[in-house]
């Protein structure tokens, strides 16, 4: 098997990198490819040296297997044509093809099944907040039909790249020092402070994040579920947070939506609060799971829920998921 990552020298190459030295997939040959900026370096990978080539309309994607692409919208709608017209599985993880009728959207612990209909040999990964949600909500879905949900995100610098990773510690560097901060990854200084506003902000006074939960929740769910966001960025530097709401069509007690997430895959249940005991992103960033917490009946509607939840949105909201997509359709 032959497996492609374009992008490898970003934060999600980066990811993937690791991650697939982790897992047990038969790889025979991996290809990296990048920018001209990125061009020329060299990572290990099981024991050798490989280097990263410069990306190019040409067929060097003869003979490759699957291609995990994370190197923004812009080039993956460039590429799209190069990478699959041999063949090659495109698992993007960018937002281009997101919404296309002939590209699947998908969350393995969801949908895994309609990653084998893909018509145009692409599979789009969905937003990182979209991803964490749906792996909780489907565990509600499987008990009662969700009617709507309502969620404030809580997202870490690493959800801007890696370069946004170093601005905020370079703030932190600065301020520390008595300097004026560094800004140009987010619209303000994100040190000591919380930015309600992620993506560019639409007609409806939405942001385009925001919307994104909307549209992804229900084509990955394959629901009417209505969902409404806040997406705001806090200075966590990795694994992002969510308070979900959730209304259902009959009522769920707690007892009830706590052995559901204990028993759903991907989910690991941590909510114990007289034991202190609840999801946060500075112990578990680098994990895979999707963290869930703080379930409680919401006080205003009899058939309400709510809980916490916290995944890292470099693995299970990014890397980690193209790569099990990959793992469902061998």
């Amino acid at each position: 098997m032959r497996i492609a990552i374009v992008g490898a020298s970003g934060a999600v190459g980066q990811e993937f990198l690791r991650i697939l030295e982790q897992r047990a997939l038969p790889i025979d040959e991996l290809l990296l490819f990048g920018s001209e900026r990125s061009a020329g370096r060299t990572y290990r990978f099981r024991g050798r040296e490989l280097t990263v080539k410069l990306l190019q309309h040409n067929d060097d994607f003869r003979g490759v297997d699957f291609a995990l692409v994370s190197a923004g919208a812009g080039t993956s709608r460039e590429f799209a044509g190069t990478i699959t017209r041999h063949g090659t599985v495109m698992i993007d993880n960018s937002s281009a093809f997101r919404m296309d009728e002939e590209v699947p959207l998908v969350v393995p612990e969801v949908n895994a099944a309609d990653a084998k209909n893909a018509p145009r040999r692409i599979i789009a990964n969905p937003n990182c907040t979209t991803i964490q949600m749906v792996v909780a909500l489907q565990a509600i879905e499987r008990l009662s039909h969700i009617r709507r949900a309502h969620v404030a995100t809580y997202q870490s610098a690493s959800g801007a790249g890696a370069a946004a990773m170093d601005e905020l510690t370079a703030q932190h560097a600065a301020l520390a020092g008595g300097a004026e901060p560094p800004v140009s990854k987010f619209a303000f200084q994100l040190a000591y402070n919380v930015i309600p506003h992620i993506d560019v902000f639409q007609d409806n006074d939405y942001t385009k994040e925001e919307m994104k939960m909307y549209h992804e929740t229900r084509k990955i769910m394959h629901s009417d579920i209505a969902v409404s966001a806040t997406c705001v960025r806090v200075p966590v530097m990795r694994a992002h947070s969510e308070s979900v709401w959730v209304e259902t069509e009959r009522p769920v007690s707690v007892a009830e939506a706590r052995e559901a997430f204990a028993r759903a895959e991907g989910v690991v249940l941590m909510d114990d609060p007289a034991g202190k005991r609840y999801p946060m992103p500075l112990f578990l960033a680098g994990e895979d799971p999707v963290y869930v917490g703080r379930v409680r009946k919401d006080l205003t509607c009899d058939n309400g829920l709510t809980f916490w939840c916290v995944s890292d949105q470099i693995r299970k909201g990014a890397a980690l998921n193209a790569v099990q997509i990959l793992e469902s359709l061998l």
